[in-house]
C-alpha cells in the first residue's frame, strides 16, 4: 500500500511538472509576436502612419516658409539649405525622443542649443537668425503635439505662423537694407548737413537711403566710413561702396 501511494505521488507530481511546463511554453509563445525580432518591431503600421504624416506637415510647412516666402523676400539662396536641413534635423530627433518617450525637457533643450548657434565665418543677419528659430519651432510643433487626434490644430498653428511670416513682410514691415560707403566729403559729416549728406548719397548711389550711420572717421584720409540704410524691394545686405 505504501509502495501504490509513493507511486500515485511521483505520477501526480509528474502531471503537475508537466502541466507547469506547458503553461510556460504556451505563455512563451503567446507573448512572441512575428511582427518583433529581438524584441524589436520590424513593422508597426500606426507608427510610421503618424510619422508620415507629421513629415509631409512639416517638410509643406518649412518649404512655404523659406522657399515661398523668405527667399521670394530676401533672394538669399545660401541659406535655404541651413533652413531645410536644421529644421528636417531637429524634427527627426524631438520625434524619436518623443516616441521613445524621453522628456520633452531635454528635447525643449534642444530649441536651446540651437537657439545659441553662431555662424564664425561670417556674420548673419538678425533676419535669417530669426528664420532659424522659425525652422526650429516649426520641427518642435510638428513632432512634439503628443496627441494624434490633433493633426488638423497642428494643421492651423502652421497655418497662423505662415501667414503671419507673410503679412509681417509683404505690408507692415518693409525691407529695409544697408551698405557700408566710404564717404570722402567730410565736410558733410557734421550735423548740420546731414540733410545735405543724404541727398548727396542718394544721387550718387540711386538708392531711396532714409537714414545712416558714421562708422569711422579718418581725418588723415579725409574719408569717413558710413553704413547707410535704405528700403528695397528685394533685401541685399553686407555690400560695400567706395565713393
Amino acid at each position: 500500500m505504501q509502495q501504490e501511494a509513493l507511486c500515485l505521488t511521483l505520477k501526480s507530481n509528474t502531471i503537475d511538472l508537466n502541466q507547469d511546463y506547458f503553461l510556460l511554453t504556451s505563455n512563451a509563445t503567446d507573448r512572441m509576436d512575428t511582427s518583433n525580432f529581438f524584441s524589436f518591431h520590424i513593422f508597426n503600421g500606426d507608427f510610421y502612419f503618424h510619422f508620415f504624416l507629421r513629415f509631409v506637415i512639416n517638410i509643406v510647412s518649412i518649404f512655404i516658409i523659406t522657399r515661398l516666402i523668405y527667399f521670394h523676400f530676401r533672394r538669399k539662396r545660401e541659406y535655404l539649405f541651413t533652413f531645410f536641413v536644421l529644421n528636417l534635423l531637429v524634427f527627426l530627433v524631438c520625434f524619436l525622443l518623443q516616441s521613445s518617450e524621453l522628456s520633452i525637457g531635454f528635447a525643449f533643450g534642444i530649441f536651446a542649443i540651437f537657439s545659441i548657434l553662431r555662424y564664425r565665418t561670417i556674420t548673419v543677419p538678425i533676419k535669417e537668425m530669426t528664420y532659424v528659430f522659425i525652422s526650429i519651432a516649426i520641427a518642435l510643433i510638428n513632432s512634439l503635439i503628443s496627441d494624434h487626434n490633433t493633426y488638423l490644430f497642428m494643421g492651423v498653428i502652421n497655418l497662423i505662423v505662415i501667414v503671419g511670416i507673410f503679412i509681417l513682410e509683404k505690408g507692415f514691415v518693409k525691407n529695409e537694407s544697408q551698405k557700408e560707403v566710404v564717404y570722402e566729403k567730410i565736410d558733410l559729416i557734421k550735423p548740420s548737413n546731414h540733410h545735405l549728406l543724404i541727398q548727396d548719397l542718394k544721387e550718387r548711389t540711386g538708392l531711396n537711403i532714409h537714414r545712416f550711420d558714421i562708422i569711422r572717421i579718418d581725418f588723415l584720409r579725409d574719408v569717413a566710413r558710413i553704413r547707410v540704410y535704405y528700403f528695397d524691394k528685394f533685401h541685399t545686405d553686407d555690400q560695400d561702396i567706395s565713393r
